[in-house]
Order: structure tokens, then C-alpha cells, then sequence
């Protein structure tokens, strides 16, 4: 009897069978690769957050400057309180017309003179600071009309599109201002007035001597009385945003100017604030202003001031004196100095005429 003696079945291709398998060895360098990519993707994910967070803090910085320069183009200016009539019993006329570029319209109060026969042929226009309407309590601008009115002279009062009663515009740093300055000009010409005296305070001064260097025959000044000068340059409009918030210079007020002409349509450092300061006006300027303004440099004043040659012309520099306040802390000194001033003009005037 024979045996034989079957092998086990062996797995195709050389295999083990299942279940036999050997156990698998793992490499020595795979617990590092393991590790590397754990830290890859942290890193990955750190740069993800860190990227995040930088865009976040960029969007809320610009998304904050750009707050401050619209509330720059749109300043809050209260509605009017009052009028000529309640103020200081004046009679008035509300007029509008458009602005001498015709892109805006000028909302105002024309005070006829009394106290005469005969109308006056002498008219002061009033041009307000930035913030503040025809009122501007803090001059105050209804007591002043109301001493020109004694004094034989009309009085035009009116908003700048920014402070409009009517529909508002931006303010543009004097530049569409300048255009409704000299349509008011323009007004008061037309109501017979031969001497045109604009007195302006803070940005209203600065627009005046803006205005001034674009007149011609029908919107033409004779003298201007410029409170508390301000000039829209990089410095003043660091002072004016001090005022309110206490930011760094740098980088705040580039990214500020870079954003005025998106909300406004003008490019700031285009106004010409240097040919403002080197000129020298053909017409005569009382000039006041205080050494303690902390929005508009005393400075201003003194370099418009040093470049005039109008026998005329003058400063008054107020140690100690506070923007647009002049009025307030030296009342009777004020009113003397702006009478004289504007009793010189008309007689000069006058002296002319005849002549």
C-alpha cells in the first residue's frame, strides 16, 4: 500500500495565504513625514488666520478713514434757528440763484439798508466757516447785520452747499464754494450795490481769497475782511480732525486726502493754497486773526498778509485770541477796527468816482 503525500496548496503568484500574511513593518521614516505634514498644514493654517486678521485690520482702517473723510465732505450743520426779522427785527428777502458754475444753488437772506432816503449802493456779503450755515452763532452773524444795517450798508447772508437749507453738496475745500461765493457776489451787484465787501470766517476766508482770484467785471470784490483764515492744506486739516479725534498724522492724513475726491470730486492738494498765500490782491484786506487758533496757524494770516501792498490793507494779529472768537472776547475793538476799515474803503471809493 502506498501513500502519497500531497504539499500544501501555495497561493498563486507566490502569495501567502490569507491570514498568514507576515505582520507590516513600518517604515522608520514615516512617524517624520507623519509630523512634517502636521506641521505644514499648521503653519498653512496659522498664515491662513494671520492673513485674515491682516486683511480684516486693513478693511476696518480703511473702512474708518473713510468714514472720516465723508463726514469731512459732509460736515453736520444744524437747520437754521431764526432769521433776520426774529433776530434783530430786519425786514429780508429769501433769494436763491445757481452758482456761478451752475452745478449748485445758493440759498440766502438779501437785508436791504434803512435808515436813508435812498437805497444803499454799498453791500456786505458774509462767507461762513465750514460746520456752521449763515447763522454762525459763535461770530455772532445777526449782530453784525444788524450793525452794517445802522451803518448804511445791505447785508447778504446765504448757505455754501455743504450747509445748504436747500439741497446739500459736498464740501470741496473752497473749490465749488469759490463759485457760490461770486454768484452771491454777482446777486448783489445786480440789486445796485457798486461797493462789494465780503467778510469772511474761517474756510469763508479762505474761499474769499480763493473767489478773489477768479472775479471778473460782474462778480468783481472791492475789499474783504478775513476772521480766523483757514486754508485747506494738509496741515490745517490735520488740526481741524485733531479736534475731534486724536489720530496719527501719518499715515492718516495721506489716506484721508487720497480719499476726499471719492466723496467730493476734488482732488485737495490741487486747490491752490500756494498761489493763495503769494498773492498779492489788487483789492484791499483787513486780515485778523488770533496766535492761540489751534484750526487755522496764525501763520496763514501772516504770510497772506506779508505778500499785500494795498495802501489799504492791514493786520490785526490777537495774542492770545482763539479761532473765530475774536469777535466775542474783543467786541468793542473789533467792531472799531472793521468800521474804520470798511469807512476807508467807501471813502477811497468815493475819492475815485469823483476823481
Amino acid at each position: 500500500m502506498s501513500t502519497t503525500t500531497m504539499s500544501p496548496a501555495l497561493p498563486a503568484a507566490g502569495g501567502f495565504t490569507p491570514g498568514l500574511l507576515p505582520p507590516m513593518l513600518p517604515s522608520p521614516q514615516a512617524p517624520e513625514r507623519a509630523l512634517a505634514g502636521t506641521r505644514t498644514r499648521r503653519k498653512h493654517a496659522a498664515l491662513a488666520v494671520l492673513s485674515a486678521l491682516a486683511a480684516l485690520l486693513l478693511f476696518t482702517a480703511l473702512a474708518f478713514h473713510g468714514y472720516v473723510a465723508w463726514v469731512i465732505a459732509h460736515p453736520y450743520v444744524p437747520a437754521l434757528y431764526s432769521n433776520p426779522k426774529i433776530a434783530q427785527g430786519l425786514d429780508y428777502s429769501d433769494v436763491s440763484f445757481p452758482s456761478k458754475s451752475g452745478r449748485t444753488t445758493v440759498h440766502g437772506w438779501y437785508i436791504p439798508a434803512v435808515g436813508a432816503e435812498t437805497h444803499s449802493d454799498r453791500t456786505v456779503v458774509f462767507s461762513h466757516g465750514y460746520g456752521a450755515n449763515r447763522e454762525e452763532t459763535w461770530v455772532p452773524m445777526y449782530e453784525l447785520a444788524a450793525l452794517l444795517n445802522r451803518l448804511h450798508y445791505n447785508v447778504f447772508m446765504f448757505d455754501y452747499g455743504y450747509a445748504s437749507s436747500g439741497q446739500r453738496s459736498p464740501a470741496t475745500g473752497g473749490k465749488e464754494e469759490s463759485q457760490q461765493l461770486l454768484a452771491a457776489v454777482n446777486y448783489a451787484r445786480s440789486q445796485g450795490a457798486d461797493e462789494v465787501v465780503v467778510w469772511g470766517f474761517s474756510m469763508g476766508a479762505g474761499t474769499a481769497l480763493q473767489a478773489a482770484l477768479q472775479t471778473d467785471s460782474t462778480d468783481s470784490i472791492d475789499a474783504m475782511i478775513l476772521d480766523s483764515t483757514f486754508l485747506p492744506s494738509s496741515d490745517s486739516l490735520y488740526n481741524n480732525v485733531r479736534q475731534y479725534m486724536d489720530l496719527p498724522k501719518y499715515p492718516s492724513i495721506p489716506i484721508i486726502e487720497w480719499m476726499l475726491p471719492f466723496f467730493t470730486g476734488v482732488n485737495f492738494n490741487q486747490l491752490p493754497v500756494e498761489q493763495v498765500l503769494q498773492t498779492t490782491y489788487d483789492m484791499p484786506l483787513f486780515i485778523m486773526h488770533g496766535t492761540a487758533d489751534a484750526i487755522a496757524p496764525v501763520t496763514t494770516a501772516e504770510q497772506v498778509s506779508a505778500s499785500q501792498y494795498n495802501s489799504l490793507s492791514r493786520e490785526w494779529i490777537v495774542e492770545g485770541g482763539m479761532h473765530e472768537m475774536l469777535f466775542r472776547t474783543h467786541p468793542k475793538e473789533y467792531i472799531q477796527r472793521a468800521a474804520l476799515f470798511l469807512s476807508q474803503v467807501d471813502a477811497a471809493r468815493k475819492s475815485t468816482s469823483a476823481a
